[in-house]
């Protein structure tokens, strides 16, 4: 029987998905919750030495989660060979959406009969 760590990111995830955003890969997300929570300046280079990936691994990711406004690089303007990631007020909304879902998913455990979500294992 799974644990309820587990369960809890489950109910989540089944929230994240039922809302409708854009689906984002674990990658993304940790790229998303990296730049967002932890201090910058984030760099490219910065950013793959944390997640233990290439460049062009955060390149490809930077690339999907600009198209949907939830990053953006910006040219350091002291040395312009730096190019730094940053945040979006769109890129915020979304994460501020998932606490939001992460929240209600960790109520939605604490009584699952009343919204309507039972799984049963046979």
């Amino acid at each position: 029987m799974p644990n309820q760590a587990l369960r809890s990111w489950m109910q989540t995830l089944i929230s994240y998905v039922r809302s409708g955003q854009p689906d984002l890969t674990n990658r993304q997300m940790a790229l998303m919750l990296l730049v967002y929570l932890t201090p910058g300046p984030h760099t490219v280079r910065g950013l793959a030495h944390l997640l233990g990936v290439s460049k062009p691994v955060i390149t490809r990711a930077l690339n999907t989660l600009g198209a949907l406004g939830y990053l953006r690089r910006v040219r350091d303007e002291s040395d312009r060979r730096n190019v730094f990631v940053a945040k979006t007020s769109t890129g915020q909304d979304f994460l501020e959406s998932f606490e939001r879902n992460l929240e209600q998913s960790n109520l939605d455990r604490r009584a699952p009969r009343e919204n309507g979500f039972i799984l049963q294992h046979g």
